[in-house]
């Protein structure tokens, strides 16, 4: 028997209330998640920066204006897809997200991707892709490759921020794009 699905706004008025780590006393907002709630395609980043914390939305800062166009090389728009975060609260300072953190908030994510049921979910640098993947493996092994993960396909990306501050993963970045848009239409 299957579990019964929770609808996102009663999994958001959830995620809302937490207080299971300390990373819910310094948010300004929590970052649920956004997008069509019957996306084909579910992107799952790291964590909320500073302009998401602002504007409770996921990828609104430089980031997410290059996601942005990215959707464009997969033959995507922000509209079609649903965008969610590991996390769904910034860390102090944008540091990395911490093990107990994740451990802490990801069932949050569990459920969000359980009633979304995207045909694919791209994983958005290497926090999101070893949690998806279940793996040690690093981004740069992994990226640009259909993988399985139970039901699911999952494609590894790199991060956006990490094209932003390292101008060499642009080209890899839009190729992998551009082969995201060659499995959507297959």
């Amino acid at each position: 028997m299957t579990k019964p699905q929770i609808p996102l706004e009663e999994l958001r008025a959830q995620v809302q209330a937490c207080q299971r780590c300390p990373l819910a006393e310094g948010r300004t907002n929590v970052v649920f998640g956004d997008g069509n709630p019957q996306a084909r395609v579910m992107f799952i980043g790291e964590a909320p920066g500073k302009n998401e914390d602002l504007q409770g939305v996921p990828f609104v800062g430089a980031a997410g204006k290059y996601l942005d166009e990215l959707l464009g090389f997969a033959g995507l728009r922000r509209e079609e897809v649903y965008i969610a975060n590991i996390l769904k609260c910034r860390p102090p300072s944008n540091r990395d997200p911490r093990p107990e953190e994740i451990q802490l908030c990801t069932p949050y994510l569990r459920e969000q991707t359980r009633t979304i049921d995207p045909e694919i979910i791209v994983t958005l640098g290497n926090f999101a892709t070893k949690f998806v993947l279940k793996t040690d493996r690093g981004i740069t092994g992994l990226h640009g490759q259909l993988h399985q993960a139970g039901k699911f396909k999952v494609f590894p990306v790199f991060h956006p921020a990490a094209a932003l501050y390292d101008s060499s993963k642009k080209v890899a970045l839009e190729d992998d794009f551009t082969t995201l848009g060659k499995f959507l239409v297959s």
